[in-house]
C-alpha cells in the first residue's frame, strides 16, 4: 500500500479529493468513504471506477462552479448597461443553478414583465420562493403555469402546486392536486411530498404506503437513476422510521 503511495504521489491525494468530493455531492452506501480513507489512493480509484464513472456528468458540474461564476459576474455588470429581460433571466438562471435561490428569484422579478408570456421564468421563480420556504408565494406562479400547462416539466410544475397548497392551509385542494398527479407522475420528489402531507393529516397508513413506493422503485431502476435518487431513497426511508408502524 505504501508502494502504491509512492508511485501515485502526488496524484493519490487528488483522486482521494475527487471521490471525497463525488461522496459528499452524492451520498452513496456509507461505507465507501471508509475505503476511500482507509485504503488511500487504491480506495479512492475503486471508488472512482465503480461509483463515480458511471456518474461523470456531476464531475463534471463540479468543474463547472468557477466558469458559472465567472459568467455571473459578467452578467451582473452587463445589466446595469443592459437592464433587459433576457440578461436577468439568465442571471437568475444561473443563481439558481448555484443555490442562491434569494438572488434568483429577485432577478425573475426583474426579467418578468406584463408581455411575457413564457411560463419559464414564472415557474422557476415559484420554485425559488419554495426552496425559501414562502410557499404564499409561490402560489400565483404556480396555479399560473399549471393553468397554461398541466403538464409542465414532466407534472413537477403540478406537484409542486400540491405541495404548495399543502403548506398555505388548503388540505382539500392539496389532496385533490396530489391524486391527479401521481396517477400519472413517477417523480419520487412528488411522492415524497405528498407522503409528508398525509403524516401531516395523520394519514399514516397512506403516508406510509407512498414513502414505500419510493423505495419499491430502488432495485429496478438502472444505476445512473439510482444514484440520482439517493436523496429521495434516504428521505423516504427516514420518513418510515418516524411514522408509526
Amino acid at each position: 500500500m505504501g508502494f502504491l503511495n509512492y508511485l501515485l504521489y502526488p496524484w493519490g491525494f487528488i483522486l482521494q479529493g475527487l471521490a471525497i468530493v463525488h461522496f459528499i455531492r452524492r451520498r452513496p452506501d456509507t461505507y465507501w468513504i471508509f475505503i476511500i480513507l482507509f485504503l488511500g489512493p487504491l480506495g479512492a480509484i475503486i471508488y472512482l471506477l465503480l461509483e463515480a464513472a458511471p456518474d461523470l456528468g456531476l464531475l463534471r458540474q463540479s468543474f463547472k462552479f468557477f466558469p458559472r461564476r465567472r459568467r455571473i459576474r459578467e452578467l451582473e455588470f452587463a445589466v446595469h448597461d443592459n437592464p433587459s429581460a433576457g440578461n436577468y433571466e439568465e442571471l437568475a438562471d444561473l443563481y439558481m443553478e448555484d443555490g442562491n435561490f434569494s438572488r434568483a428569484r429577485e432577478c425573475y422579478n426583474r426579467a418578468i414583465s406584463s408581455r411575457t408570456d413564457s411560463p419559464d421564468p414564472f415557474y422557476r421563480r415559484g420554485v425559488c420562493a419554495i426552496q425559501l420556504g414562502d410557499f404564499a408565494t409561490a402560489l400565483p406562479d404556480l396555479e399560473r403555469v399549471v393553468s397554461a400547462d398541466p403538464s409542465y416539466d414532466f407534472h413537477r410544475a403540478a406537484g409542486l402546486l400540491a405541495h404548495t397548497y399543502a403548506n398555505t392551509g388548503q388540505p382539500e385542494k392539496a389532496d385533490a392536486m396530489f391524486q391527479r398527479v401521481t396517477r400519472i407522475s413517477t417523480l419520487s420528489e412528488t411522492y415524497y411530498n405528498y407522503a409528508s402531507f398525509l403524516a401531516g393529516e395523520q394519514r399514516m397508513s397512506e403516508a406510509r404506503e407512498w414513502a414505500q413506493r419510493i423505495l419499491d422503485k430502488k432495485p429496478t431502476m438502472p444505476g445512473y437513476l439510482r444514484r440520482r435518487e439517493r436523496p429521495w431513497f434516504r428521505r423516504a426511508a427516514a420518513l418510515l422510521k418516524r411514522l408509526p408502524a
